[in-house]
């Protein structure tokens, strides 16, 4: 059984966490001697506020962004799933490191009850399921069990949503469940019918990104 690993207190982390995609802030994690998110296959956008880390990186791991402006790149990774600013023990640009990366949080997974991915994403799925958040009050309870319904039936609902709306990865999932959590909040969720809820979620997430 995995030690667990205190993610802090709920309530702080979910104001943490929607001031973040907000952009408001980024995102305080304690990693520890984890770098599941460095060794995990992930591409990372790099904005043009990145320049500084983009003139490190070797050109193989560069490709132009096609959901994004010409500005932005992608950085890839090597072979074995490693981010290619990553020396075996840590990254080599972490001072100027992307702004994806100060923003990410695998504490979003846990808090949506959900696996961050495959086994390519083992060493953070790991992590994931040691978190353990604490609570002050009930009301922290109680939202992190909104937000894991949330998850859920976003996961299990795809199908209902408008197109292009419904995530299709676990970090996409993960964050609507953050930003609609509160569509799930009370007892009088369960009487509404799946098209209600799926256009309470639209407009509780496109209310909170557009504030």
């Amino acid at each position: 059984m995995t030690d667990a690993v205190a993610a802090g207190p709920f309530g702080a982390w979910l104001e943490q966490a929607r001031a973040a995609l907000r952009g408001e802030a980024g995102s305080d994690v304690p990693c520890g001697d984890c770098v599941g998110c460095c060794i995990s296959s992930y591409y990372i956008p790099l904005r043009p506020r990145d320049v500084a880390v983009l003139e490190q990186v070797p050109t193989a791991y560069l490709t132009k962004s096609r959901d994004q402006p010409e500005s932005h790149w992608l950085m890839g990774y090597r072979t074995n799933g490693h981010c290619p600013m990553f020396d075996g023990r840590g990254c080599k640009v972490y001072a100027t490191r992307p702004q994806t990366c100060r923003d990410y949080d695998c504490r979003v997974f846990a808090a949506a009850g959900i696996d961050a991915g495959n086994s390519d994403k083992e060493t953070i799925n790991r992590r994931v399921r040691a978190w353990a958040f604490d609570y002050a009050t009930e009301v922290e309870r109680d939202s992190h069990a909104a937000v894991r319904r949330a998850a859920a039936f976003i996961r299990d609902n795809r199908g209902c949503f408008p197109d292009g709306f419904a995530p299709q990865t676990p970090s996409g999932v993960a964050v609507l469940a953050i930003k609609v959590y509160a569509v799930f909040l009370g007892s009088n969720i369960a009487a509404g019918s799946t098209a209600d809820i799926v256009r309470s979620i639209v407009a509780a997430g496109r209310a909170f990104d557009q504030a």
